[in-house]
Order: structure tokens, then C-alpha cells, then sequence
């Protein structure tokens, strides 16, 4: 096992340097976490935890099985669903120039998609999607194997064809009476994105958040590309013969609901310039930002849009997103004081206490 601490920290005076011990002290806490996963079983993990002023890397095991390189403080992975606040900020954008309705049915801007279909699409509308209480079924099978197998096989995957594979299965519930997770709801809202716009998601997303917050080490994959660029850290999946490396997947099928390659740092900056109004306006992001009773009920969370809100233990809420597709599972998100990011690569033998770890890295 190898771990190691990177601590880059700018101390101005007094106060700051309180709060860069705290942060030295967290750091001290979220490795050990890491150290404990290593020892149940992850080959790696990488932790991102910073403020306005400073910034600790943590890792723990290695990049991959092969060589035993040390991990890089801004190597790449896979978030999987943390994708989906992403594209919750590109529609409640939309939202906030006029060009997007929340309460509209989604039949508005994409004509016969769903009602095509002989469900009703009149009835599902863009809050309800945003907030899983559309009804529609889930178009993939187990999170991450279908764009593992499809990547094996040379196959790629159309927004359209994803969710008519969702249509072909019978709607979950009434729309707007509960809440399911699902990866159809975001699939959708991609190609809301796109209706509305006239440009691709992948256009959108680049010019509307990657490029306006310089999050250079974050991308989307287009379809066909695999591999991840750089340097980043290899997943792993037991497959039933031992661990199998599983990070070359195949991104059209995940797309806008889960197919985004990123860093820990990245992913931070994009956190507080979320929860400092910088990517959302104020009225559309306290909307995001509130959970839903429903989700509350059925979930034991509370999801807003594409952003879940969580009380700590210790009082503060934290609102963030998981991301779990194959080889990798990322916790990512931020406080009104700190931005947290982790990421795991393959899964460990006894479940991770994420509550524990967010408050070590959260809690005042």
C-alpha cells in the first residue's frame, strides 16, 4: 500500500493560518479514512478538500494494479451521476433566460418523444424530470455493465434509441405522485438542452460552465471514445474471477446522465462557484437546492434538482451528488465553507461510513 499527503496551502495572516492548520488537521483525518478503505480492498482513492484559501490532495493505493505509481494529485475519473448537476445547471439556465418553463410538459420541447410512444408525455414536465418524479423507467441495466459491455463489443448508444428503450417498459408511477431514480430523467434533459439551443450538449456544457470556471481537467467524452485522456486512475470491478479493469467504457450511454471524466479540483471549483450563484442564478438555484418531500420519503435524502442536500451530523448541509459507474464511485460537493470531492476505484469489502468522511471533512 502507498499513500501520501499533498498539502498546498496560501497563509495570509493570523486568521487564515487557523484555517490552514483546520484544513491540515481534516486532511490528517480524511487520509486516514483512505488508509482504511486501502486496507478493505480499493486499489485507489483521491480526496480534494479545500476552502477560499486552502487546498489538500489525499490519496491512498495506487493508480493501477500494474506498475505501483504513486496517484497524481489531478488525476482524471470517472463521476458517473455527478454528471447530472451539471446538466441540471444547463436547463435551470435555460430556465432563468426564458427559454425553458419548469412546470411545462417536456411534450413542449420535444415533441412525440414520450407521447409518441403512447405514454403521456403531456403529463411528465421539465421540474419533474429534474427531480425524478417523472415516472419513466430506467433505460439501463446495472449502473456502469452496459457501457463496459458496449465498449467490449464496438457499440455506441443514441440519446433517442436510450430512451425508447425506457418506453418500452411499463411507466413506474403516475407523474409527480413519487420518486424513483432513474438515468432516463437526464437523458431526456440532454436532449431538452439540445432542442432548445440548436447545439449539442457537449457545445452547451463547454461554453456555459467547463470554459466560463476554467474547469480544463473536466470533459465529456463523445461517443466512440473510451479511453480516459491523461493521466487518471484505472477502475476496477469484480467480476466474479478476480478484479477486472473496467475503465474503458463506452460514454454514449451514460451521456448527459453520467458520462463527464474529471478531477477532485475541478470538481470543487465547480461546487462553490455552484453554491456562490456564479452558474445558476439565485431563484433557480434555491429551487435546485431544496429537497423534495417525496424524494425525503422515499430515498432517505433530499433531492432537489440534480443536487441532493444533506444534514451532517454536526448541523451543516451539505449539498453535493454520487456518482457510481463501473471501476469508480465519486462522492463530490460542497458547504457554504468547503468543497469535497473523493473518489474510489473499485469497491471495498466493508461499505464506506460517507457520512463519517464528509463530516471529517466538513464539519466545523
Amino acid at each position: 500500500m502507498r499513500s501520501y499527503l499533498l498539502v498546498a496551502a496560501v497563509i495570509i495572516g493570523a486568521t487564515t493560518a487557523l484555517v490552514g492548520c483546520s484544513t491540515l488537521q481534516r486532511a490528517v483525518e480524511i487520509q486516514s479514512d483512505l488508509d482504511g478503505l486501502t486496507r478493505s480492498g480499493v486499489v485507489g482513492s483521491i480526496a480534494t478538500l479545500d476552502d477560499a484559501t486552502t487546498s489538500a490532495v489525499m490519496t491512498s493505493g495506487v493508480p493501477n494494479r500494474t506498475n505501483g505509481d504513486s496517484i497524481g494529485k489531478n488525476d482524471r475519473v470517472r463521476i458517473g451521476s455527478v454528471t447530472k448537476t451539471f446538466t441540471a445547471s444547463l436547463v435551470l439556465q435555460l430556465v432563468a433566460e426564458g427559454k425553458v418553463d419548469l412546470d411545462a410538459p417536456i411534450e413542449q420541447y420535444l415533441p412525440g418523444l414520450i407521447h409518441g410512444s403512447g405514454k403521456n408525455g403531456t403529463a411528465i414536465t421539465v421540474r419533474q424530470l429534474l427531480q425524478h418524479r417523472s415516472g419513466l423507467p430506467e433505460f439501463a441495466g446495472e449502473p456502469g455493465a452496459d457501457e463496459w459491455i458496449a465498449a467490449n463489443e464496438n457499440r455506441t448508444l443514441t440519446p433517442s434509441a436510450a430512451v425508447a428503450i425506457a418506453l418500452g417498459k411499463p411507466a413506474q408511477f403516475v407523474p409527480g405522485t413519487s420518486f424513483v431514480y432513474t438515468n432516463t430523467n437526464y437523458i431526456v434533459l440532454g436532449m431538452l438542452v439540445e432542442s432548445v439551443t440548436g447545439r449539442s450538449y457537449a457545445d452547451e456544457l463547454q461554453s456555459r460552465v467547463l470554459d466560463p470556471l476554467h474547469l480544463e481537467d473536466t470533459y465529456l467524452p463523445p461517443a466512440g471514445e473510451r479511453d480516459i485522456r491523461g493521466d487518471h486512475l484505472t477502475g476496477y470491478q469484480d467480476l466474479g474471477g478476480g478484479l477486472t479493469d473496467v475503465s474503458r467504457t463506452e460514454p454514449s450511454i451514460p451521456w448527459a446522465a453520467g458520462a463527464m471524466v474529471s478531477t477532485g479540483t475541478d470538481l470543487n471549483a465547480f461546487w462553490r462557484a455552484l453554491l456562490d450563484g456564479q452558474v445558476v442564478p439565485a431563484a433557480q438555484l434555491a429551487e435546485m437546492t431544496t429537497p423534495q418531500v417525496a424524494a425525503t420519503e422515499a430515498e432517505g435524502i433530499g433531492y432537489g434538482m440534480g443536487v441532493s442536500a444533506t444534514e451532517l451530523p454536526c448541523g451543516v448541509t451539505y449539498i453535493g451528488h454520487s456518482g457510481g459507474i463501473y471501476g469508480y464511485y465519486t462522492l463530490s460537493g460542497a458547504t457554504p465553507d468547503r468543497a469535497f470531492t473523493v473518489t474510489l476505484t473499485s469497491t471495498p469489502k466493508d461499505q464506506p461510513d460517507t457520512v463519517a468522511m464528509l463530516s471529517h471533512a466538513l464539519c466545523p
